[in-house]
């Protein structure tokens, strides 16, 4: 039996879950994105103590990697690698597209195109096909009329994510289509079990946030 602890603070809704193999045990939401450091300790408590579980008895953690939101991101990983630093655990690093993209249901010729909304009209996102294999990497795009369209020629795209409302008015494309499907940690344990049966751990020391783009904190030093 494997448990492992998943944690994403990557967008507006945070959340954890503790899996044993692939068996749902707990999971904890917060819908507060300004209180999310703060949550995530004691939601773990709480979690813990639910399922009557010491946090000596995980196998692994696995964290939403990024793109998302740059606090988040820091809140997850720094989390994360804190518990497994202590614990002595290993690391499990999930792309938050690829988990987005993990929870839409589609036929097997379509695209996923999961958004994240990055202000104005500016968006991350990536391609998957319906097995989860990277179509495009993770990258940022200002979003117009001419979006996609060549991807939409051969493809239907099925796209989702916040960053998707942009999206909808520019497109007219009839392969295209929307979904509203959303992940929360509970999504993670399948993609999680698969990278730690195959034991593809990230490196402690030198794992770091998928930003996409650079990170500007707006001080002046």
């Amino acid at each position: 039996m494997s448990f492992v602890l998943h944690i994403d603070t990557a967008g507006q809704i945070a959340s954890i879950a503790i899996s044993a193999n692939d068996t749902l045990l707990v999971e904890k939401l917060n819908a507060n994105q300004f209180d999310h450091a703060s949550w995530i300790h004691s939601a773990l408590q709480e979690a813990m103590h639910e399922i009557n579980l010491s946090l000596d008895k995980l196998d692994a953690v696995s964290v939403t990697i990024g793109p998302g939101s740059y606090t988040g991101l820091r809140v997850g990983l720094s989390t994360a690698k804190g518990l497994c630093y202590a614990l002595e655990k290993p690391l499990i690093t999930i792309p938050t597209l690829q988990l987005m993209a993990s929870v839409v249901e589609c036929d097997s010729n379509a695209w996923i195109c999961p958004m994240i909304d990055a202000r104005r009209m500016e968006v991350y996102y990536a391609i998957y096909d319906t097995s989860l294999q990277e179509i495009q990497p993770a990258q940022a795009l200002i979003l117009n009329a001419e979006s996609f369209l060549a991807e939409l020629e051969t493809h239907k795209i099925i796209f989702c994510g916040n960053g998707m409302e942009k999206f909808k008015p520019l497109c007219s494309s009839d392969k295209a289509s929307f979904s509203t499907a959303s992940a929360t940690a509970a999504a993670m344990i399948s993609i999680a079990l698969g990278k730690f049966l195959k034991k593809e751990f990230a490196d402690l020391a030198y794992c770091t946030p998928l930003y996409v783009k650079e990170f500007y904190s707006g001080s002046k030093s």
